[in-house]
């Protein structure tokens, strides 16, 4: 006579078959915390939401003008080896955007054209760009815009750090002078 001996379930699979459905309506409702700010993020990366934090009109750099914000209200994010880079959009004014050839950013005056610190990319309505941060900058600097006209022209204007972004200035208070 053989008899069938069923062996008992194991503690994980008793689990399983118990807590299943909980689980993956779990794995289901976690995603969905996250929703707001992706969507919010969405919204900011079409241009819905503006241009950013901080948004600063009417920068007038020589004939032009330009809207300048940060993207996010944050410190600077490490980017590996390559230091902490901060991300600022501009907006040029309708009449500008035919006389604009490339519009630059760089934390302290730029010594040339060479020097002019990074390039906005993007449609003239929406540009953007990833500034690099030095640990080191002063809280009290500037940030200068640079324009260079299709005739050739350079235009530049500064605006302080602090009026930009109060949240990089804090975060180079708290750097203390670090190298």
């Amino acid at each position: 006579m053989n008899q069938a001996h069923t062996l008992p379930a194991s503690a994980l699979k008793q689990f399983w078959l118990k807590w299943r459905f909980h689980l993956n309506i779990l794995l289901v409702l976690i995603p969905l915390g996250f929703m707001p700010k992706y969507f919010a993020d969405a919204k900011l990366f079409r241009g819905d939401a503006g241009l950013g934090a901080n948004v600063i009109r009417d920068i007038q750099v020589g004939p032009y003008r330009l809207d300048l914000a940060e993207l996010r209200d944050e410190a600077p994010r490490a980017n590996g080896p390559a230091g902490y880079f901060k991300q600022f959009n501009a907006a040029l004014c309708t009449q500008c955007v035919e006389g604009a050839k490339a519009v630059y950013l760089r934390v302290g005056k730029p010594r040339s054209l060479r020097a002019a610190g990074t390039l906005f990319f993007g449609p003239a309505y929406r540009m953007g760009t990833s500034l690099p941060v030095p640990a080191r900058t002063r809280p009290d600097a500037a940030l200068w815009i640079t324009i260079e006209g299709w005739d050739g022209q350079l235009h530049q204007a500064s605006v302080p750090l602090a009026k930009a972004s109060p949240a990089t200035v804090a975060w180079l208070e708290q750097q203390g002078g670090k190298k």
